[in-house]
């Protein structure tokens, strides 16, 4: 049986100091104005190694709001830093890297994102001071960028919700910046007023502030949930025993990776700004998150 780990509700909070003294417990959550649930809850299968990329383990799969944390070095070049523990994103699904610094020893080392391999190799700035092998350091994820990115991620979702239910289409692609994003769809015909009729259709799952979880599944249970996959192609890794679930729920559940805000409410607004015609009976939606 999956159990839940789920923090307590509080009210929502624009902001707060990214390092604290603890910093395995510093957290931030950025919501849009007016919005009040706390993180998103996660489900987890007890001891997984599904958070684990090499020799690093993932902390932000299960828990999208921490912001700051301890971690030794065990590699560090001028063209990678490898910690045994990170809270960065390092990208995938469309959604970009995080950015953040590293403090050790009196010392800033700025990461300016996160390149995959065999194992998670955070990048920093040229010229910057490279901690050294077995240093423990302090760690801060650029809160800004990260939560304008969960509400972007999160919106691209209720994006694909609504297409999904309303027009049967499946995503083809899609990128994001934060606050701006595209997702292209399966889609050869819109009807006319598609584009106001899809933005109204967003932001009102928006006003519902439905919830968002996020789960764990063995694959097979994964795979049973009808219509999982939203995407043309299948990009969840064979070999994989357990999937991430994202579930809007109510509107949307598909096997995710990326981070996401606690609500749909905590999105803010979605602005459909762009259809474009991208041939062959594809069409690409531009949107963007506005408070």
């Amino acid at each position: 049986m999956a159990r839940a780990v789920r923090t307590s509700p509080r009210p929502a909070r624009l902001a707060i100091p990214v390092l604290a003294d603890d910093t395995t417990q510093a957290r931030t959550v950025r919501p849009a104005p007016g919005t009040g649930h706390g993180p998103a809850a996660v489900t987890r299968l007890g001891e997984v190694t599904f958070d684990l990329h090499g020799r690093t383990r993932r902390l932000e799969l299960t828990d999208q709001d921490l912001r700051s944390f301890e971690a030794v070095v065990l590699e560090a070049t001028p063209d990678g830093i490898v910690l045994d523990r990170s809270a960065f994103y390092p990208g995938g699904g469309g959604q970009p890297p995080d950015h953040g610094v590293l403090l050790w020893q009196g010392v800033e080392t700025r990461i300016e994102g996160v390149r995959k391999g065999d194992d998670l190799c955070l990048v920093p700035a040229e010229d910057d001071p490279i901690p050294p092998a077995g240093t423990v350091v302090r760690a801060a994820v650029a809160d800004e960028r990260r939560s304008a990115l969960m509400r972007t991620h999160s919106g691209l979702h209720v994006l694909c919700g609504v297409v999904f239910r309303d027009y049967g289409a499946l995503v083809t692609g899609g990128n994001m910046e934060p606050m701006t994003a595209r997702m292209d769809f399966n889609l050869p015909e819109v009807p006319p007023g598609f584009k106001e009729a899809i933005e109204d259709a967003c932001n009102a799952e928006i006003a519902a502030d439905r919830r968002i979880d996020v789960r764990l599944l063995p694959r097979a249970e994964a795979f049973a949930i009808p219509d999982i996959i939203r995407t043309a192609t299948n990009l969840v890794p064979e070999g994989i025993p357990e999937v991430r679930i994202v579930d809007i729920v109510g509107l949307d559940t598909q096997a995710d990776g990326g981070t996401h805000v606690a609500s749909t409410k905590q999105i803010g607004r979605i602005k459909v700004a762009k259809i474009e015609s991208k041939g062959r009976g594809f069409r690409r939606l531009r949107i963007a998150i506005a408070d």
